[in-house]
């Protein structure tokens, strides 16, 4: 998408933080492996702490169903304006403007922007949909989200101020979707019972 306003100059607002953090990793070898792999695959834990919530909501009544099914429609509203924010701030990648940082993975190319971290943006709106569903889970998800989003600055893809925009913005996105969607979807769940597709939203 092309970018409507003048650059965004990650450097100036928390670089400095960047390269501590760039330099922790290099004293950190032993972290390579998980951080790199956990960037990656931890939008799968997301994917999978959505089946269990839909699975354990099966027992529990339609408004937690419709909360189940409300939390991967917020987090892909989340996504799709944080996509939107990224053509409004076209914040070069950390890689780079520090062409000497310890990149993990690769570095993006130059016209993928940095601001908001959509990582950040798609664990926060699913973490808090989660929280919604089902207190217990969505704490787990919050801790996992906070791991993903450092693992963001640590691998060397985004500034810190690009995950915390992303954890806020999913974070009031998805709580705003989820919140709403489950308003809608609970007739439908109710409805859904008295047909053949009643074991997908209700075990009793």
């Amino acid at each position: 998408m092309t970018a409507v306003l003048a650059s965004l100059d990650g450097a100036s607002i928390d670089g400095s933080l960047y390269l501590d953090v760039n330099d922790f990793a290099r004293d950190t070898g032993w972290l390579h492996g998980f951080m790199t792999a956990f960037t990656d695959i931890g939008l799968g834990i997301f994917a999978l702490l959505m089946v269990v919530a839909w699975w354990r909501a099966r027992r529990r009544g339609p408004a937690a169903m419709a909360a189940a099914l409300a939390v991967p429609v917020a987090t892909v509203v989340a996504y799709i304006v944080s996509d939107l924010v990224k053509a409004v701030f076209d914040e070069t990648r950390p890689c780079h403007v520090y062409p000497r940082a310890l990149v993990l993975g690769g570095c993006d190319p130059v016209n993928d922007y940095a601001f908001p971290s959509n990582h950040s943006v798609i664990v926060a709106a699913a973490a808090v949909g989660l929280f919604l569903v089902e207190k217990r889970w969505g704490i787990v998800a919050a801790v996992v989200a906070l791991v993903l989003g450092f693992s963001r600055v640590y691998v060397g893809a985004h500034y810190p101020h690009d995950v915390l925009a992303g954890l806020v913005g999913g974070t009031v996105v998805g709580l705003l979707v989820a919140l709403v969607v489950a308003r809608l979807l609970r007739p439908v769940v109710r409805g859904l019972t008295r047909t053949p597709l009643r074991p997908l939203v209700s075990a009793g």
